[in-house]
């Protein structure tokens, strides 16, 4: 656990999914590279590009002539923000690794305060927002409502308020790598793998520059994600509709007969638009998770690797399951 590493300097990882960043990834690294110099603590700096069509890489690889903590991830393709995290994960070498966005919004100065957390004996210690600053009262009222439904449907005692932004000590870390599904919710994930956990207070900022990554469509997407992975709710909810459709269907039948107002087209008319909603509620359910069965079925690699940097050979290693090549990720020659 956490404590035995601390007979000598921890190694921290921290891992920084990429998309898109120009604007300000070059502000993110001096900012990262200015904390790291005042720590006592090792570090690595994992950035992983997740297909950028900008110069984001192009200034990763200027920094890191600089700065040999810095090391670069690079996928074939956009493969989305949780497989960019799982990939960065992966290639963490830290006794405790650390996952933040590089956009600035998670401030480097709460780490101190996840490592005290986890030097007290805490295997994950989650960032959890009292402020977000610069987002729109929609998405502040969505997120909160997100957190506090998948919150009150799973099994799962995920807190609210928390994104990815989070320290993880080896064990978890180890533990997350050898959990392999195709559509990750990685906060989901580390808080079903269990151990002790704890959150840090923080103010969320505002985006140092660019745009946010995450707009309504993916947002709901990563919703659905984490509910369809750690809740049975969508499948039960048809059950749930026909029995309020069948008692509601009584009671007005009832009301109906005692008064005498009861005819035949309203009757067929509120019955067929019912049950008809209450089918594609059903089929919606299941369409989602065999959905997910079909894509798990089919073995695919989660994301492919095009090309890595600043990274010892034995720091590439393959995944926890398998001793031949990776069956999680592909990765092409350097």
């Amino acid at each position: 656990m956490a404590h035995e590493v601390f007979k000598k300097t921890p190694l921290i990882s921290i891992v920084l999914p990429v998309f898109n960043e120009e604007a300000g990834i070059e502000e993110t690294i001096d900012v990262l590279l200015h904390y790291v110099a005042a720590r006592q603590e090792r570090y690595e700096l994992i950035f992983v590009d997740d297909g950028s069509r900008d110069n984001s890489v192009k200034i990763i690889r200027e920094a890191m002539r600089r700065a040999p903590q810095i090391k670069l991830v690079e996928f074939s393709r956009n493969f989305g923000h949780q497989l960019a995290i799982t990939a960065g994960v992966r290639y963490a070498s830290g006794d405790a690794v650390v996952v933040m966005d590089a956009d600035l919004q998670d401030p480097p100065s709460v780490i101190p305060a996840m490592i005290a957390k986890w030097q007290a004996g805490y295997a994950v210690v989650y960032g959890k927002r009292r402020h977000r600053d610069g987002e729109s009262w929609f998405k502040k009222a969505s997120a909160a409502a997100f957190y506090r439904i998948l919150h009150s449907i799973t099994n799962v005692n995920m807190p609210v308020d928390t994104g990815d932004f989070r320290l993880m000590d080896r064990q978890v870390v180890d533990v997350l790598d050898q959990m392999n599904e195709p559509d990750p919710f990685v906060r989901g994930m580390v808080s079903w793998i269990g151990f002790k956990q704890t959150g840090v207070l923080y103010d969320r900022k505002e985006r140092y520059a660019g745009t946010s990554k995450y707009p309504l469509r993916k947002m709901l997407g990563l919703a659905m994600n984490g509910i369809t992975s750690f809740s049975r709710l969508p499948l039960i909810l048809g059950y749930w509709a026909a029995g309020v459709l069948g008692v509601s269907s009584i009671l007005v039948l009832l009301g109906n007969l005692l008064r005498g107002t009861l005819t035949a087209e309203t009757w067929v008319i509120i019955t067929v638009a019912l049950t008809g909603a209450l089918i594609l509620l059903a089929l919606g359910a299941m369409g989602t998770y065999v959905g997910r069965m079909f894509t798990a079925s089919r073995e695919r690699p989660l994301y492919i690797v095009a090309k890595t940097e600043g990274f010892q050979q034995a720091q590439v290693h393959t995944h926890p399951q398998t001793q031949k090549e990776d069956s999680n990720l592909v990765q092409l020659r350097n």
